[in-house]
């Protein structure tokens, strides 16, 4: 379970997310907002890549703040661009990047890889450099990648917006599959119909926490 307790974080002065407190225990759960409404701050609160100003992260009761490395193992990331990602210039060896982190046998390592490959279809890609893989592609790269790592939660921070309509319901699918307990920021309102819960933030704040229809359809009538 991921649980914020009374969650304020800030910039110098400027307060991007403001007295946040609340339990995800669904799923599959949606953040949505406008520009500047702190969803991309939420988002990195979740597996420490930030900390917060005040207040606690807590990820299956390990604290972001005194357990980080823990967290990290146990909250994988998917960023909108998965060139910031993608960190070997092959597909193989860019999976077994994290695997190596972990000092993992060497079978077990081989196995996750082959079975990331496997599973999104990058097989036959294993030896291709990864920055001439299609925007698609490196996105379930980048999903694979993270996979291979068997996190208890994972967090995507827009993961459609740079795809066009073949490789976004490609990554959608994929994403639909995951066992995982799941947090998504996006602007794509279709992508997130059928999931268990949405959150509306506005300027730091909480303004609508409930199933998809009713949160989506206050969020549109919000910035119409």
């Amino acid at each position: 379970m991921i649980e914020l307790r009374d969650v304020t974080h800030r910039y110098g002065e400027r307060v991007v997310l403001q007295d946040l407190s609340l339990r995800l225990e669904e799923r599959r759960v949606a953040v949505i907002g406008g520009n500047g409404s702190g969803k991309s701050s939420f988002a990195r609160l979740l597996n420490g890549l930030q900390l917060p100003s005040e207040g606690q992260v807590l990820i299956d009761g390990l604290d972001t703040r005194t357990e980080g490395k823990a967290v990290r193992r146990r909250v994988g990331f998917v960023f909108q661009n998965p060139d910031n990602q993608i960190v070997f210039p092959v597909v193989e060896e860019d999976l077994a990047f994290g695997l190596k982190n972990l000092r993992l046998p060497r079978d077990e390592i081989r196995a996750r890889v082959e079975s990331a490959l496997a599973r999104y279809d990058l097989t036959e890609l294993r030896e291709h450099p990864a920055h001439l893989l299609s925007g698609g592609q490196k996105q379930l790269l980048a999903l694979a990648g993270v996979m291979a790592m068997a996190p208890a939660h994972i967090v995507f921070d827009e993961p459609t917006t740079l795809l066009d309509l073949r490789n976004k319901r490609r990554v959608a699918r994929a994403i639909a599959e995951l066992p995982q307990n799941v947090v998504m920021i996006s602007h794509d309102l279709e992508l997130l119909r059928d999931f268990d819960r949405v959150i509306v933030l506005d300027e730091g704040r909480i303004v609508a926490d409930d199933r998809p229809g009713p949160a989506i359809d206050f969020y549109e009538r919000r910035m119409a």
